[in-house]
């Protein structure tokens, strides 16, 4: 498996899909990144040589585009900076509700966690 800034990227899938798995790098990033390093686009990871994993990562650095850990180090301190600040967003975040204008009567599960009922407790008390 070749290893592009720290990521092990899948053998079987073409480099340009393959590119992909390193957080920061999309679709049209991989093709400007493939472009600048003079790699085929249609070449299976699995096929490359030493060579072209390192004109790789070097085009990456070269276009000097935050990945992976660099990036998340951007995004987590951006989202501290919003909490300390006491923003909307901030308080949002701080409470892990949604941060862009979704209704959390329903739906917005995937921020709020697993269901906590309220209510019923008559219900309890009345049956002791």
């Amino acid at each position: 498996m070749p290893r592009i800034k720290g990521v092990d990227i899948p053998n079987e899938k073409r480099i340009e899909a393959s590119l992909r798995y390193v957080e920061g790098i999309g679709p049209t990033m991989a093709k400007e990144v493939l472009e600048i390093a003079k790699v085929d686009p249609d070449k299976r990871a699995k096929d490359l040589t030493d060579s072209e994993i390192a004109d790789i990562n070097n085009a990456i650095s070269s276009m000097e585009i935050p990945v992976e850990g660099e990036l998340r180090r951007i995004v987590t301190s951006n989202i501290r900076r919003l909490k300390e600040i006491k923003s909307y967003r901030g308080l949002r975040h701080h409470l892990g509700l949604p941060t862009r204008g979704q209704r959390t009567r329903t739906n917005a599960r995937t921020r709020k966690g697993k269901k906590k009922t309220v209510g019923g407790q008559k219900r309890k008390l009345a049956k002791k």
